[in-house]
This record gives structure tokens, C-alpha cells and sequence, in this order.
């Protein structure tokens, strides 16, 4: 009997000591004596109220009943969105929409959680005071220019200012600048103005270089053309003067005009007949005027066959003038000839007669009688 009740014993112990475990294990006791710490998270332990310890990623223990957890603080990179509208110099409002990119140093995880009771409206308040400040001085075409120097006296003013409660700055961007709707469609009608204003003086002086540049191809192209016309009317004139002598030295010089204007009408009908695009000629339209021209006609033709008769008989006399010419040459060379040797002639004869007379005159021996019996 005593055996049994040793056994019952036993068995109760083990029961109540299994119960203690689970209620350890799977009931509050459980949470009371350990807990997990996320990665790239901590934990702040504290006991009786005060800091304890920072329980870092993994499985952490504590005391239970005596120790306490504060809720985790994360360590990721964290991004903060803060919308400003602030007055630029030039009294207009625009948004500014700003982005702070930061993160709690590990090794000041409880600065972060005891220097701050909300840190995100500590760093608005941080980034309302740096933007306002910076676009208080400019106007709003330079905020536009200046977003990035903006954006880095944000970042500058935040990293200073949250270094010493644990918060890394790593960037601040200024998103945009955005006025007022009717701001906007102004500057764009003042820039649409502007870039108009500047395609219509390209078109212009687009357009005087096109004008001087046909100008002074008409003035280079009618130079060119007067020189032409002028080197044409010269060679018409040298030619009517040529036919006007040559008319002359035939002996037709009473008409010899009339015969270079009718030369001349002739020409012209004949251009305009090949080269003229009209199918109509223009003739007198009365009788007499036509009958007029007929006999100018006739007398033209009458007077340039005569003209080249007497060309023809100008050439005839022409080479018997050089003929005629040719021997007078000949007879006067012939005489000059004659001429010169009488002369040479007549100068031995008184070059001999002057040494005759200065000489002794010498007896041939026959003249002397005693000489022929000497010998």
C-alpha cells in the first residue's frame, strides 16, 4: 500500500513539474522571460523604468517580472516626406515637396529613443525653418536654379542639428518648386513670348540676308549685262564703221546709211523670225507704207549687188595698183642701181687723175733716141 501511494507521488510531481514547464514555455511566463529582436532592429531593456541594455537581432532573455521591453527601434534607412509652401522673394507662393532620407546610428540607438519623443516632427520642423529661410532671399527664377543648393542647406542645417540625438542624414532632395497654376501658365506665356520674339528675328535677319544676297546678285547680274550690252554695241559700231568705209572706198557714199539700215532691218526680221515666240509680224498696215518698203527692199538689194560689184572691182584695181607698184619699185631700184655705180665710177676716175698729178711724168724708153744703141 505505501508503494502505491509512492507511485501516486511520483506521478503528481511530474505532472505539476510538466505544467510549470509548459506554462513557462507556451503561457505568459514565456514571454516574460524571453523574446526575439528582429534584424536590422533593437530592442531597449529596461528595469524598474530605467535603461537596462539594448538587445540586438536574435533570441534575448530577461528577467521576468523585473525586466521590461520597449517597443523596437529600426534601423533601415527611413524616408521622410515634408510638403513646404513658403513666400520666394518676389511674393509667390510655391510648394516645395521635400524628402528626407535617414537612419539611426547603432551605437546611439538610445539617443534616438530618449533625446526624442517624435523625431520625424522635430526633423519637419527642421526642414520647414532651412527651406523657408533659403527661399525668403530668392526669387523665383533663381529658386528654380538654386533647388540644388537648397536641398544640400537642408541636408547641411538636419545633419548638424540630428547628429548629436543619433540620426544620420544620408540625403535630402528638394522634389520640386511648384508656383501657383496661374504662376505657371504666366511664366510659360513670358517664355513662349520670349522664344517667339527670338524666332522672328531669325526669320528676319534670316530674311535680309536673303534679300541683300538676291540684291547684290541683280547688281553683280545687271554690271555683267551692261558690260555685255555696252561690249555689244561697240562691236555693232566698229562693224557698221568697217562696212560704212568700205562703202565708201567703193564710192557709195550717198547712201551707204541707208544701205547699213536696211542691212540691219533685215537682220532684225530674221532674228525675230527664228528666235521669236509670237506668231505675229508686224508690217505697215497701209498700202502705200507697204509698197514704200518693197521698193527700199528692192533699192537695198540693187544697192548691195552694186556693192559687191564694185567690191569685186576694188579687189580687180587693187591688185593692179600693187602690180603697177611693185614694178615702179623695181624701175626706181633699177635707177638707184644705175645711180650709185655712175657715182663710184666717177670717184676712181678723180682719185687717178689727182695721183697723176702728183707724180713725175715718165718717158716710155722709146722716146729717148741714145737708149736704143745702149741697149
Amino acid at each position: 500500500m505505501e508503494g502505491v501511494i509512492v507511485i501516486l507521488v511520483v506521478i503528481v510531481g511530474v505532472l505539476i513539474l510538466a505544467a510549470i514547464v509548459a506554462a513557462l514555455l507556451f503561457g505568459g511566463l514565456r514571454t516574460s522571460l524571453m523574446f526575439t529582436v528582429h534584424t536590422q532592429e533593437a530592442v531597449i531593456v529596461e528595469r524598474f523604468g530605467k535603461f537596462k541594455r539594448v538587445a540586438q537581432a536574435g533570441l534575448n532573455f530577461k528577467t521576468p517580472f523585473i525586466d521590461n521591453t520597449t517597443r523596437p527601434v529600426s534601423l533601415r534607412v527611413q524616408q521622410l516626406e515634408v510638403n513646404i509652401e513658403s513666400k520666394t522673394k518676389d511674393n509667390v507662393f510655391v510648394n516645395v515637396p521635400v524628402a528626407v532620407q535617414y537612419k539611426i546610428r547603432d551605437e546611439q540607438v538610445v539617443d534616438a529613443y530618449y533625446k526624442l519623443s517624435n523625431p520625424e516632427a522635430q526633423i519637419r520642423s527642421y526642414v520647414f525653418d532651412t527651406v523657408r529661410s533659403a527661399l525668403s532671399g530668392l526669387e523665383l527664377d533663381q529658386a528654380f536654379e538654386s533647388k540644388d543648393d537648397i536641398a544640400r542647406s537642408v541636408e547641411s542645417t538636419l545633419s548638424e542639428r540630428m547628429r548629436e540625438f543619433g540620426f544620420y542624414i544620408i540625403n535630402t532632395l528638394v522634389q520640386d518648386i511648384s508656383p501657383d497654376q496661374r504662376v505657371r501658365d504666366s511664366m510659360n506665356s513670358i517664355n513662349a513670348a520670349q522664344r517667339d520674339r527670338v524666332a522672328a528675328q531669325s526669320l528676319a535677319e534670316a530674311d535680309k540676308i536673303k534679300r541683300v544676297t538676291q540684291a547684290e546678285a541683280e547688281a553683280e547680274s545687271k554690271r555683267l549685262q551692261g558690260e555685255g550690252v555696252a561690249a555689244q554695241r561697240k562691236a555693232i559700231a566698229l562693224g557698221i564703221a568697217e562696212q560704212y568705209e568700205m562703202l565708201r572706198k567703193v564710192g557709195i557714199e550717198n547712201s551707204a546709211e541707208q544701205l547699213l539700215l536696211m542691212t540691219q532691218y533685215f537682220d532684225t526680221m530674221q532674228d525675230v523670225a527664228r528666235n521669236g515666240r509670237s506668231n505675229v509680224l508686224y508690217l505697215p498696215s497701209n498700202p502705200g507704207a507697204v509698197a514704200s518698203m518693197g521698193d527700199e527692199i528692192r533699192t537695198a538689194m540693187l544697192q548691195s549687188q552694186a556693192a559687191a560689184e564694185a567690191s569685186q572691182d576694188a579687189d580687180a584695181h587693187d591688185v593692179e595698183d600693187r602690180r603697177r607698184a611693185s614694178a615702179d619699185q623695181q624701175r626706181e631700184q633699177a635707177e638707184a642701181k644705175a645711180t650709185q655705180a655712175r657715182q663710184q665710177a666717177e670717184q676712181r676716175a678723180r682719185e687717178a687723175r689727182q695721183q697723176s698729178q702728183g707724180s713725175p711724168q715718165q718717158q716710155p724708153p722709146w722716146a729717148h733716141p741714145g737708149s736704143a744703141d745702149q741697149l
